[in-house]
């Protein structure tokens, strides 16, 4: 049996969890999913951003939760922290390399994480 995990993932492994995540997005039909890899930015938090958005705070959530129940059940990850999961605006989950933002539609809008972190490469799928 796995034990759960919260230590820093190896390379290979961060491009498994960005993998799965986007997956893990798109099941609960996420919105506008991008990926910014920040690995040449050195004032970056992380090396990666998913961002995405859902158009309403129950959808939100089941993004959030499905997303954090299957890097749990596949990859025995947790997030080293999370943030928003009272209010569904602005979800924000960390995983040490790979930190996945899930925005109502208008936050995204008004937070512009594309344009902030332009200096990234950004890939939308």
């Amino acid at each position: 049996m796995n034990e759960l995990s919260i230590t820093k993932p190896k390379k290979n492994e961060t491009a498994l969890l960005q993998q799965l995540i986007i997956d893990s997005v798109d099941d609960k039909k996420a919105e506008g999913i991008t990926l910014i890899d920040l690995t040449n930015i050195t004032e970056a938090i992380s090396d990666y951003f998913i961002i995405c958005e859902a158009n309403n705070k129950p959808q939100i959530r089941a993004i959030a939760e499905h997303l954090m129940h299957r890097v749990k059940t596949e990859m025995g990850e947790l997030p080293l922290h999370k943030e928003g999961m009272q209010n569904f605006e602005w979800v924000l989950i960390d995983y040490f390399d790979v930190v996945v933002h899930i925005f109502e539609t208008e936050k995204r809008q008004f937070y512009n994480m594309e344009e902030l972190w332009s200096d990234g490469i950004i890939t939308n799928y």
